[in-house]
């Protein structure tokens, strides 16, 4: 009797868990489905963080390379965070091209940015 209630017990834990992950899963999409153009990455590897100080000071620029990317993903925070660099993130973003002397460069402006 015992053991058959700690399974039920069990159970109950792995459902809730597996509905929280659900929940949150259908927001992300929720958000993804709303924004046609944005885009969402699981699970990538950071492989550099750099954070600078804008020109008016007020803002922290925080760039970020992904593992297999060859584009920057870039947001602000008014703060210094601790580096980002070895870690797994989850990213949600928009393509951003930027034109400079003629040249267009394609960047990606995050708007969430998540540790996996």
């Amino acid at each position: 009797m015992f053991v058959a209630q700690a399974v039920a017990s069990s159970v109950k834990l792995v459902l809730a868990k597996h509905k929280r992950l659900e929940t949150v899963k259908s927001e992300r999409e929720k958000l993804v489905e709303k924004h046609s153009k944005l885009n969402q990455t699981d699970n990538a590897k950071v492989v550099s963080h750099v954070q600078r100080e804008e020109k008016d000071g007020d803002w922290i620029r925080h760039t970020i390379m992904l593992e297999g990317i060859d584009v920057p993903f870039i947001y602000r925070r008014k703060h210094n965070y601790k580096s980002l660099t070895g870690a797994r993130v989850n990213l949600t973003y928009y393509r951003h091209v930027e034109e400079v002397a003629g040249i267009e460069f394609e960047t990606m402006k995050v708007v969430r940015v998540k540790r996996s």
